[in-house]
């Protein structure tokens, strides 16, 4: 990024004491300044973010003119909805990112849209699907021959949103269990602790019906054809894997995985190189130098590009609009 907007990197230190503790030492003036911090999210998430948090404080008390983050992949995005007694953690991040300095954030194709309705300051939510389709159309000898995959019912607005920009079919895989909760016995069917109590006949409420995990079918035909599957985070392999092996029986001859955040943690470059998959596209938002050396499968396309110039136009006050030609809500 310093090297495309011909800016030289700012003078900082960041280490770790013995005790774990992280310390932030700026090493230049920064008085007045807009300083933009780049925060990729290596495995040590929570190192990670109490990093950018620190530094963002010790901006503040110098008393930078405005602090923007620059997090390609936002980290807690999963957990941006309510879970059992759960908590919506991305809500809390996003407070403490807020009451740390920061004024401003970019990131890439956040999990969920509503995420940016966290923050009190703004947050432009850049998007990869420019740099995978050309991925595709340049890549891909015979992309006219794919059709677009979504692995799961909840992933069918992105891959609609592909296929219309390719000009290409469409197919879902329906049949997956959405729902990762178990039924267990967590005292939500309790009866009242008060003594003696009578529950009145009309506060019954009625019995939700269970959900039944419906037999896998692959809505769309994939015979003879490019399977596709797009998604947004490619973390835990193995749901791809599995959409691999139905998309194989159904007769695709080669299928792709094109994603824009590589998390790929555990085993996934070991399970990845084992299954059907023939390639996965991932972008450099997240760091997969070592997943790469392990499986030669994983290729990698560089967004640089639109954030080195979505900081340029920040700084200098110019539109964004530019940057969101032809993008949808869906997108």
């Amino acid at each position: 990024l310093s090297r495309r907007l011909g800016a030289e990197l700012g003078k900082s230190v960041v280490y770790q004491e013995t005790n774990g503790e992280t310390r932030v030492e700026i090493k230049e003036s920064v008085r007045g300044q807009d300083i933009f911090i780049i925060q990729t999210i290596p495995r040590d998430v929570n190192t990670a973010v109490m990093e950018l948090l620190i530094m963002a404080y010790a901006l503040k008390t110098s008393c930078a003119r405005n602090i923007i983050g620059v997090i390609p992949y936002f980290p807690y995005s999963k957990q941006s909805k309510m879970r059992k007694r759960g908590s919506i953690v991305c809500k809390l991040l996003a407070s403490m990112l807020a009451k740390a300095g920061l004024t401003h954030i970019i990131t890439m194709d956040l999990h969920q849209k509503e995420i940016q309705g966290f923050f009190s300051f703004p947050v432009d939510n850049l998007r990869a699907s420019p740099f995978l389709i050309q991925y595709i159309q340049e890549e891909i000898p015979d992309y006219r021959n794919a059709v677009i995959v979504a692995k799961s019912p909840d992933a069918a607005k992105r891959a609609q949103s592909y296929a219309e920009r390719l000009r290409l079919g469409l197919a879902v895989i329906h049949g997956e269990a959405q729902c990762t909760e178990q039924d267990m016995d967590d005292g939500r069917h309790s009866p009242p602790m008060v003594k003696n109590a009578t529950v009145h006949p009309g506060l019954e409420l009625p019995l939700m019906m269970a959900k039944e995990k419906p037999p896998i079918t692959v809505v769309g035909d994939v015979g003879g054809r490019i399977a596709i599957i797009v998604d947004d985070i490619i973390d835990d392999v193995e749901s791809f894997v599995a959409a691999a092996e139905i998309l194989k029986e159904r007769g695709a001859y080669k299928i792709f995985v094109m994603a824009t955040h590589g998390l790929l943690s555990a085993d996934a470059p070991r399970l990845i190189e084992e299954s059907s998959i023939d390639e996965v596209v991932v972008t450099n938002t997240v760091p997969h130098e070592v997943q790469k050396l392990q499986c030669p499968k994983i290729k990698t396309v560089d967004i640089s590009l639109i954030l080195s110039e979505a900081i340029r136009r920040i700084h200098n006050g110019e539109s964004m609009a530019y940057l969101f030609r032809n993008i949808t809500v869906d997108d």
